[in-house]
């Protein structure tokens, strides 16, 4: 029986193109080395990621065909292109022995591919390596532990807490050397180095349970970030490989480094970083730059909005500008400089510019001040297809960009008619939601499935209706969550769906780029949450599975008469303990 393995070289996810591939073979020693560059949906942002490889089988290969640009040729053992794949033939091998192949890869080189698979895995039978995998993983999941009689939400639970470390991804060889923004070689000192960070994403959930589980990890996660921006410019807000996607929009590192900065995670060049993020948040970053910058904020900072007939997704950049300029504000305020502290919180203010008073909702603006003419808070992006009423919006409605203020929550309530009037308007938002886990069309309600609007019935607690948070996260914890292949209700979008449950499932959740927690009631009877050295305990009283709503909170046996709470407050450790019950307690 013959046993052949096809390697494709140039294969790339979707109809990304690819070229400058090598591949090089030697038989006797049963090894295929080579590299391609890559360009796909944000590698060829930055001119494509060249990806290095080193494989070994533990086989001699007895033929091998080189197919170029489709074309197979049995007698060379070198080729060069942009289309490559081998067809490895070991020749009659007794059907009882296995073919292994162990690969390194690098973006540096094959020298450093090879010395990558050397040091991690070429030595090392098979089954250790797959045992060492599976005590990495139990000593990342041991973090936190839950008790739970439901064997399902705990294969949720787990199954979220795994999905939040799957990225960023660590970017640096076996030997500290990695690529930089600026292209060049580096090398590590006394962190990993990180990239492919979905920030505009992940600095709503995932970086504050790191802040919690991970502060090692996150801490080389800043310096990361403040090496890209040394090296290309500016803080990135979505880095891949060795470079600037320009993904998204805002400059969420500013809250990501601001709220860890405020958790005590302190050991980088914090001053860099802030200045970093002043000069982006105060000057334009220039077109041929390839940096990220703030885009249209010359005209946000002249007029106190993004001006719609200035750029398209404006209303969008206004508040998520504001957002991280709050952030700016907070660490400018913890670094004695109270000037900046004090402009970039008029500055945080910004996004109630564009409220609307006569519609009660956020709506683009002209350079002129007049609003746009063409407003429907149900239109959403993905079906308005010329971009008639969302082109101010990004990947959503204006209904759900209504409730986007986080960081505000008393600021931007108070631009209702009334706290009552917020009341029922946000508890409609929810009750008209579509239950219906992934559906291909969100609806224009409350979706949980994008970023703009997954904190909202947190926002229940800041009008006293505590009990209405519990009730909408408990409806987003059964319904919007499975063990089933469309277990999500949209893109995890790098693990930040994901850390909204584990969050939420033990009762309370980040305001990202401060040190408060929104509280909500826990999914389990008892957790245990590792923080480096402290441990934070969850406990309740009264549990069973209906009794979805809080009656009392003690932390660190003090009883609570608020339903947030600070994370100095948990620093060290100590208990947190609900007292539940089936039926609504409200007032706090």
């Amino acid at each position: 029986l013959e046993r052949h393995i096809v390697i494709d070289i140039s294969s790339t996810l979707g109809d990304a193109r690819h070229q400058d591939g090598l591949v090089c073979i030697d038989r006797d020693k049963g090894i295929i080395e080579g590299h391609i560059r890559t360009f796909g949906t944000f590698a060829r942002r930055y001119g494509g990621a060249k990806v290095y490889f080193s494989a070994n089988f533990n086989q001699i290969i007895t033929n091998a065909t080189i197919w170029k640009d489709n074309i197979p040729s049995i007698d060379i053992d070198t080729a060069r292109g942009s289309s490559l794949m081998v067809d490895i033939d070991f020749g009659k091998v007794d059907t009882a022995t296995a073919i292994t192949l162990k690969m390194g890869i690098s973006y540096i080189s094959i020298e450093n591919a090879r010395q990558n698979l050397k040091i991690e895995s070429l030595n090392i039978p098979f089954d250790s390596i797959v045992n060492r995998s599976v005590q990495s993983w139990e000593q990342k999941l041991s973090r936190i532990h839950i008790q739970t009689p439901s064997q399902k939400q705990k294969t949720i639970f787990y199954t979220a807490l795994y999905r939040s470390f799957s990225m960023p991804t660590i970017f640096n060889d076996s030997n500290g050397s990695y690529l930089g923004f600026d292209n060049k070689i580096h090398n590590v000192a006394d962190y990993k180095y990180y990239t492919d960070m979905s920030l505009w994403d992940t600095f709503r959930t995932l970086h504050p349970l790191f802040n919690l589980i991970a502060r090692r990890e996150q801490r080389d996660m800043i310096v990361s970030l403040i090496k890209m921006s040394q090296q290309g410019g500016s803080l990135p807000r979505w880095p891949a490989g060795n470079g600037y996607t320009g993904s998204m929009l805002g400059s969420p590192a500013d809250i990501v480094i601001t709220e860890s900065y405020l958790k005590g995670i302190r050991d980088y060049d914090i001053q860099y970083a802030y200045q970093s993020m002043k000069n982006t948040a105060l000057h334009p970053t220039p077109r041929s730059s390839k940096a990220s910058g703030r885009r249209g904020i010359a005209s946000y900072l002249s007029l106190g909005y993004c001006a719609a007939d200035e750029m398209d997704k404006a209303v969008s950049k206004t508040m998520e500008y504001a957002w991280a300029d709050d952030a700016i504000s907070r660490l400018a305020t913890q670094l004695g400089h109270t000037k900046d502290a004090q402009l970039f919180k008029d500055h945080a203010q910004y996004y109630k510019n564009l409220w609307n008073d006569k519609t009660q909702y956020f709506q683009p603006k002209n350079k002129n001040g007049t609003f746009v003419d063409q407003f429907d808070p149900l239109q959403i992006t993905y079906t308005d297809w010329d971009n008639e009423y969302t082109d101010d919006y990004v990947e959503g409605t204006a209904l759900q960009w209504r409730y986007t203020m986080a960081f505000d929550p008393q600021g931007m309530i108070a631009l209702f008619k009334n706290k009552e009037y917020f009341t029922a308007e946000l508890e409609s938002f929810f009750s008209n939601s579509d239950p219906t886990m992934g559906a291909w069309h969100p609806g224009s309600y409350y979706w949980h499935g994008n970023e703009p609007d997954i904190h909202a019935a947190y926002l229940f607690n800041e009008v006293n209706r505590s009990d209405l948070t519990q009730r909408w996260v408990r409806w987003i914890l059964d319904n919007k969550y499975d063990t089933t292949a469309h277990g999500l209700d949209g893109n995890d979008d790098g693990g930040t769906l994901s850390a909204w449950y584990v969050f939420s499932a033990l009762g309370f959740y980040p305001q990202a780029g401060s040190d408060i927690y929104q509280l909500g009631a826990p999914l389990f009877e008892y957790a245990q949450v590792q923080m480096d050295s402290s441990v934070l305990e969850i406990k309740t009283k009264n549990f069973s599975p209906s009794h979805i709503y809080v009656k009392n909170i003690w932390l660190n046996g003090k009883q609570l008469n608020r339903r947030w709470f600070k994370h100095q407050e948990i620093r060290n450790g100590g208990v947190l303990l609900f007292e539940l019950n089936d039926t609504p307690v409200s007032g706090l």
